[in-house]
C-alpha cells in the first residue's frame, strides 16, 4: 500500500470514530495499527521552523527536523544532534561545531556546513537571496551572530558580537532547526507547505484544516522511528478534542481541559502531567488608554482573583504566577516575589486615584492555542472580576491564528488587553522578546503592549552576555522585581502541562520543552 493511501486510510478511520460512537451509543472505534493520530489544538501556520512562533507548530516540526543540538530527554540541558561536538573560545564569542557525517535531508540533498550557513544567513542577512522567504519572527534568538563561516564541509563556526549565554539553548529551540537549502531554493516562499528536514519523520501531505501527515524516515541518523505514520489533526475546540479521544478517533491528545481530566481515569488511558517553563498572562496596552497609567495596571492585578481561576477554572492544574519568569527556571527565579493578592478594595482605590473609574476596555480572547489552557472560561472570569471593580470590559473572541495576527503586531488602536501564554527554553527568552523597548512590534519583537523601562532593558542586555550563572541569576531576579511592580501584564498562572494517550500507545513521555517527540513511541 502506498504512503498516500495509508495516510488517507488512517485519517478516514480517525474522523469516522466519533460518528461511530454516536451511532453505537458509546462503542469505541479503533485507529489503524502503527499509525498515531494526534489531536492538535489548532491548524499550523507553516511547517518552516524559522517562520513560526507557536508551540502548536513546534510539536509537529520537532519530529521532522533536527538542530545542531537538542534538549536531552526529559530536561532543558543541551546535547549533540546534527553537531557531534563543539568548542567555545575563551572570550565566549566563537562557537565551532563538528557536524555529523553522512546525514541527508529528506529531499536527498546533503547536510553539511554550507547548509548550516544558508539557514542562519537566510534568517539574519537581509541581503541573502532567500531572506524574502520569511518573515522570521524569532530571528531575535540569534541577533548576537555576527558571521557564520564554513571551515570545511563538516565544520562550521559562529562568531558572536559579544558573549551570549543562551546561545546553545536557542540552537536547540525550533527556530534553530535546519531546513534543506535545496527545498527552499525550489519552493521559495512556499517552503512552509513543502518542508524538508533531516528528522525522524518526513513530510507526507498537508490538507488544510484536516491533517498534517508525516511518515517514518527509515534512514534517520538516530535510528528509524517505530511508528509508520503520524497524523496531526487540528481540533480547535477542547471539548471536541476530548470527545474524539473518548471515541477512539485520536490516540494522543495534548492540553486536556482541566474539567475533562476525570474522564480519562481508567485503564483505557494514561494521563501525563509535568511542570514546565510556562506563564499565562494578560498583555496590557501601556502605550495608550487606561493602562498607560501604572496604577490602573496594578489595579487589574489586584482585581483578578487568580486563585479562583487556578482552583475553579483550571481545576488545580496550575499555580498562581508571580512576575514574568516561570518558577521552573529555579536558578533564575526570584523566590522573594509574591503574587498580587486578590484585593478588590485596593483595585477600586487605585482606579479612583488614577481617575479611571468606569473605563471602557476592549479585551482580546482566543478560542484556544498553545499553552492557553481554558482561555474562554478564563477570559469570562477575568471580565467579571474587572467589572466588579467598576471597569467596563468588552470581549472580542478569535480563532488562534487570527488572534495572533491581531495581537502580535501590537494592540495600539485596537485593544486594551489580550490573553497570552509562553512556553520558554531559557529565562532570557520571554522578557527579551516581549518586555524590552527594542522588542516593540514595529522593531520586530513581541512587546505587544509597548512596555518600556530603561532599567529593565539594561538588566536584560547585561544578563544575556553574563557568563557567570550566579550573577546572571541576580540580574534576572532584579528584573523580575521591577516588572512585577510596573505590572505591564497581569501575571495569572504557571501551568502543569498534560496529555493523554490511549492504552495502545507506549513509549510516550512529556518534555519540559512542551514539544512532542514521537520517534520512540509505539502503538499496537
Amino acid at each position: 500500500m502506498t504512503f498516500q493511501a495509508l495516510s488517507r486510510r488512517a485519517l478516514l478511520a480517525a474522523t469516522a470514530a466519533t460518528a461511530l460512537v454516536l451511532s453505537l451509543g458509546g462503542a469505541q472505534a479503533q485507529t489503524p495499527e502503527n499509525v498515531l493520530i494526534v489531536g492538535q489544538i489548532a491548524e499550523p501556520q507553516a511547517l518552516d521552523p524559522a517562520a513560526v512562533t507557536a508551540v502548536n507548530d513546534f510539536r509537529i516540526l520537532m519530529n521532522m527536523y533536527d538542530g545542531l543540538v537538542r534538549y536531552k530527554d526529559g530536561t532543558l540541558e543541551v546535547e549533540p544532534a546534527l553537531a557531534t561536538d563543539w568548542t567555545i573560545s575563551e572570550d565566549g564569542t566563537v562557537y565551532t561545531f563538528t557536524l555529523r557525517e553522512g546525514v541527508m535531508f529528506h529531499d536527498g540533498s546533503a547536510f553539511d556546513a554550507e547548509a548550516v550557513k544558508f539557514n542562519f544567513e537566510r534568517m539574519l542577512d537581509e541581503a541573502h537571496p532567500y531572506h524574502n522567504t520569511g518573515p522570521f519572527p524569532l530571528a531575535f534568538f540569534f541577533s548576537a551572530v555576527e558571521s557564520v563561516d564554513v571551515i570545511d564541509p563538516l565544520t562550521v563556526a559562529f562568531t558572536l558580537n559579544a558573549p551570549y549565554a543562551p546561545f546553545l539553548s536557542n540552537l536547540a529551540y525550533p527556530t534553530g532547526l535546519i531546513v534543506s537549502p535545496a527545498a527552499v531554493m525550489e519552493y521559495g516562499a512556499d517552503f512552509g507547505r513543502h518542508p524538508s528536514g533531516t528528522g525522524a519523520f518526513s513530510f507526507g501531505e498537508w490538507r488544510s484544516n484536516e491533517a498534517v501527515v508525516v511518515q517514518a524516515n527509515p534512514e534517520y541518523w538516530d535510528g528509524a522511528p517505530k511508528l509508520e505514520t503520524v497524523v496531526f489533526r487540528p481540533i480547535t475546540d477542547a471539548n471536541t478534542r476530548s470527545a474524539e479521544m473518548l471515541a477512539g478517533g485520536i490516540d494522543l491528545m495534548v492540553e486536556v481541559p482541566p474539567v475533562a481530566l476525570s474522564e480519562f481515569q481508567s485503564d483505557a488511558y494514561t494521563v501525563y502531567e509535568q511542570a514546565g517553563p510556562h506563564v499565562w498572562f494578560l498583555i496590557l496596552n501601556a502605550k495608550e488608554g487606561p493602562f498607560a497609567d501604572k496604577r490602573v495596571r496594578q489595579a487589574a492585578n489586584y482585581a483578578i482573583n487568580k486563585e479562583a481561576i487556578v482552583n475553579d477554572v483550571l481545576e488545580g492544574t496550575a499555580e498562581v504566577a508571580a512576575g514574568p519568569t516561570p518558577p521552573a527556571f529555579a536558578w533564575a527565579y526570584n523566590t522573594g516575589l509574591d503574587p498580587y493578592p486578590y484585593d478588590p478594595a485596593r483595585a477600586r482605590a487605585l482606579l479612583k486615584e488614577a481617575g479611571a473609574e468606569g473605563a471602557e476596555l476592549t479585551f482580546y480572547v482566543t478560542e484556544g492555542g498553545s499553552g492557553m489552557l481554558d482561555p474562554v472560561a478564563m477570559g469570562t472570569a477575568i471580565q467579571a472580576d474587572l467589572e466588579a471593580v467598576g471597569l467596563d470590559v468588552k470581549i472580542e473572541t478569535y480563532e488562534w491564528n487570527t488572534f495572533l495576527g491581531n495581537v502580535n503586531p501590537g494592540l495600539e488602536g485596537k485593544a486594551d488587553m489580550a490573553e497570552m501564554a509562553w512556553m520558554t527554553n531559557d529565562p532570557d527568552t520571554l522578557p527579551f522578546l516581549a518586555l524590552r523597548t527594542e522588542a516593540w512590534p514595529d522593531k520586530g519583537g513581541f512587546n505587544s503592549g509597548y512596555y518600556s523601562n530603561p532599567e529593565v532593558d539594561a538588566l536584560l542586555d547585561a544578563a544575556r552576555v553574563e557568563i557567570d550563572q550566579d550573577e546572571r541569576a541576580r540580574l534576572y531576579q532584579e528584573m523580575q522585581g521591577i516588572v512585577q511592580d510596573d505590572a505591564p501584564w497581569v501575571f495569572v498562572a504557571n501551568w502543569k502541562q498534560n496529555a493523554v494517550t490511549s492504552d495502545r500507545v507506549e513509549g510516550f513521555s512529556l518534555q519540559p520543552s512542551f514539544f512532542l517527540l514521537l520517534d520512540d513511541v509505539t502503538k499496537n
